[in-house]
């Protein structure tokens, strides 16, 4: 009887959760892209009356001239500004409060973020905190941010993390080292620049691993029982643009059309999953992330073959359209019928394992300890349970058998 009440709170709860999806009003960013995107976003501060802003990134993205290239045009036209390239990979509380000490020292009117998923969700943080006056553990959860964060502008130099689009920032608790994301749809910026510029010097291993992580949330965006068609079709042209970028932008680094192609994939996959959400994949990620320190997009690529798997019977059909999308064919008689279904969903999942093998990425992690399984799945079912609309639950068991099969190669 207990089972059969949790069932359906559950199975309510869920449906808020699309019904709020489909209500709650998510704007998307002024969007730029091309050779010329930075000129265009650093124009358009510039005529929205900002006078100073603060620059978010990393000595990475220091290193690389890009800070100093858009600080210069921004002084090109009139605005001036400060930087913080304090970020580091998953930022904490800490990192937020030094950035915002800056923004607030040196009375900054707005937020720029040039570099990774981690700067962006950093000034996402900043700029919210600035104009809510609270601790920022007090802006993670959901709708926590009451008032308009400081204006926000984002300039991406990876294609994966969809962060320029999303209502998402991720930020990791100093004390528990948890991962805590603050979601509300104030955290969307203004306007984004997909510059394919700023991409060309990223490392084969990382346009790898970052690409994976874009197929990751258009895959579990498509297969969310709270997708639209809305949803469907930016995950579809997420997938598509993956499929024909992905391998050349790895390959051929300074492939400006591969690069550009990979940032619209990113930026399209965000929009999917930003209202469809994301399921087991990320939750398992992100458990081993805060575990490990595992980088995000290559723990999405070994996950979600696996995940693909367990799911295989409950999104027969939609991974069926998947695998067309990605113009994969199979002879199964019958189109129609569920075994070209099953074929098909098969042949998506193949496929997935094959980008993940020509992309040099790995196929199971060294880092589990099997002593750990038990908590990793733990935290990871606690995390998809009340927020993930997947297409088939697990239990602990099948939780724990799934980690314990990345620890061993295929």
């Amino acid at each position: 009887m207990e089972q059969k009440i949790y069932f359906w709170l559950h199975m309510l709860y869920m449906q808020c959760l699309k019904l709020a999806a489909k209500l709650l009003p998510i704007t998307k960013p002024t969007l730029f892209i091309g050779k010329d995107s930075l000129k265009q976003l650093c124009h358009t501060v510039s005529i929205m009356g900002l006078d100073k802003v603060l620059v978010v990134s990393d000595e990475g993205i220091d290193k690389l001239g890009f800070i100093k290239r858009l600080t210069f045009e921004l002084e090109r036209v009139g605005v001036h500004s400060e930087v913080f390239k304090g970020v580091v990979p998953d930022p904490t509380y800490h990192t937020v409060e030094k950035g915002l000490g800056i923004y607030q020292k040196l009375k900054c009117q707005g937020v720029i973020a040039i570099g990774g998923g981690s700067s962006i969700d950093c000034a996402k943080m900043i700029a919210a905190a600035a104009t809510n006056k609270k601790p920022i553990k007090k802006l993670v959860g959901l709708l926590r941010v009451w008032k308009d964060p400081a204006p926000l502008f984002v300039l991406p130099t990876t294609a994966g993390t969809g962060s320029e689009v999303t209502v998402a920032a991720v930020v990791s608790d100093p004390v528990s080292h948890a991962k805590t994301p603050a979601l509300d749809p104030k955290l969307v910026p203004i306007a984004a620049a997909l510059d394919p510029t700023l991409m060309l010097a990223l490392p084969a291993e990382i346009t790898a691993q970052t690409g994976m992580d874009a197929m990751t949330h258009a895959i579990e965006a498509y297969l969310s029982r709270n997708a639209t068609q809305e949803t469907d079709r930016y995950a579809i042209a997420a997938i598509k643009l993956i499929n024909e970028n992905l391998e050349k932008a790895v390959l051929f680094g300074q492939n400006t059309q591969a690069r550009q192609n990979m940032a619209l994939a990113s930026y399209y996959a965000g929009l999917a999953f930003t209202k469809a959400s994301v399921g087991y994949v990320h939750a398992i990620a992100h458990t081993l992330g805060a575990k490990y320190g595992t980088p995000h997009g290559l723990a999405n690529a070994v996950v979600l073959p696996h995940v693909l798997e367990y799911s295989k019977s409950s999104a027969l059909q939609r991974l069926a359209e998947l695998a067309k999308a990605s113009d994969l064919s199979v002879n199964a008689g019958n189109p129609n019928s569920e075994s070209a279904r099953l074929a098909l969903a098969e042949a998506f999942i193949e496929h997935v394992k094959a980008l993940q093998v020509k992309l040099k990425l790995p196929t199971h992690l060294d880092s589990i300890l099997e002593e750990h399984i038990e908590e990793i799945a733990k935290q990871s079912l606690n995390e998809a349970q009340w927020n993930y609309p997947v297409p088939k639950y697990m239990q602990q068991e099948e939780c724990e058998k799934l980690i314990l099969a990345l620890c061993t190669a295929r």
